[in-house]
């Protein structure tokens, strides 16, 4: 069998860095230190755990080879048929392998543990994009459901007939960022609207962005630059939250970023939302400033991420959603919609890989 796998070569360079982590736990010196052991030991264990799954993929590979070549040498023979059936189980297996030895050798972003704030808001496409908007909602709020996420509505913006203007979540969980970073972007859709009485396809467009939440050691807000508001809510929710000020307008000066919160009945609550989104904005307005000077790596591999550009189209009346990003397109809309988003976020997440891999590649021993 050939090797197919793109990036196996870089598990010679772990090797090596293997042998110079075993002579410093072997120094006697190390042992004053037991931080710098520990630090050392734990990065031991993930090296050896990737080179467990190193030599896994080898012996699999070898075993694939041998039952080829038993099925090239004779074909309709009995063994062959016993080589074909060991072959199938051999390849899923290899596979398996590949998949975790892929999220093992390219690095992972340290933000990808992190929980978001997401936000959508209904472009061109008048009432029509603000029930795309509604739907966009439902769709994450399923996903994040099937995967045991809590969510937590910061702030909305409803229309009379179920729409969005604009709607701003949090999702906490498991990996959040990891799975949806590469949402952010104008998300179109192609149907005859219910409002539409001579039946005739219209395109309108939401803007989706996932922004990784801040903490506070991350992001320090001087609270002079803040400038906080209070008002009536002017949304639904009940009547303590129309008849008193609750609703929460936080601006930071500097910027000019505005934030509003009016869901919550009380205004600490609001309040406390509002600087939430209001910190994970600023969080991604000084990471674009950085990465728009140092580097193109994101537009290259999977677009920019911008809201302005273009990257998801939800068909109707073909029952299709197409990542203009990646080229993929998947005859599933109903089941998409739904919440059934893993193909589409793993396809990203595969594109993305392949495109470290040959950066990998080029400079052989950096990921």
């Amino acid at each position: 069998m050939k090797n197919e796998f793109p990036f196996i070569k870089l598990l010679e360079p772990l090797r090596v860095r293997l042998q110079i982590l075993d002579e410093q736990l072997a120094d006697s010196k190390m042992l004053a230190d037991q931080n710098a052991y520990r630090k050392i030991a734990k990065e031991r264990a993930e090296i050896q755990d990737t080179l467990y799954l190193g030599d896994e993929y080898f012996k699999i590979s070898g075993q694939i080879g041998d039952n080829e070549a038993i099925i090239a040498e004779e074909p309709e023979g009995e063994l062959a048929q016993l080589a074909r059936e060991e072959l199938d189980k051999l390849r899923l297996k290899i596979q398996q392998v590949e998949v975790k030895l892929k999220a093992r050798l390219i690095p992972k972003d340290p933000e990808d543990g992190k929980n978001v704030i997401v936000e959508i808001r209904a472009g061109t496409g008048g009432e029509e994009a603000a029930l795309f908007v509604a739907d966009l909602y439902r769709m994450y709020a399923k996903y994040a459901e099937g995967r045991g996420w809590k969510i937590d509505v910061m702030n909305s913006h409803p229309t009379g007939i179920g729409g969005f203007r604009e709607i701003i979540f949090s999702l906490d969980g498991a990996d959040v960022y990891g799975d949806l970073k590469y949402e952010s972007g104008v998300h179109r859709v192609q149907r005859v609207p219910v409002t539409e009485a001579s039946g005739r396809l219209h395109t309108s467009a939401a803007s989706v962005a996932v922004l990784p939440e801040a903490e506070e050691v991350e992001l320090k807000i001087d609270p002079k630059d803040l400038k906080i508001d209070v008002f009536r809510s002017s949304g639904p929710g009940g009547q303590s939250v129309n008849t008193t000020d609750s609703a929460v307008r936080i601006t930071h000066l500097p910027t000019h970023t505005v934030v509003t919160c009016q869901d919550e009945k009380s205004q600490h609550k609001n309040k406390a939302k509002a600087l939430k989104v209001l910190r994970a904005r600023l969080l991604d307005k000084l990471k674009d400033e950085h990465n728009t000077k140092i580097s193109q790596s994101r537009k290259s591999m999977v677009g920019t991420g911008d809201r302005s550009e273009k990257i998801k189209t939800y068909n109707f009346p073909q029952n299709r959603v197409t990542d203009h990003r990646i080229g993929l397109t998947l005859y599933d809309l109903d089941n998409i919609l739904d919440g059934e988003l893993d193909e589409l976020i793993n396809a990203a997440k595969n594109f993305v890989f392949e495109k470290k891999i040959a950066i990998a590649q080029d400079n052989r021993t950096r990921v």
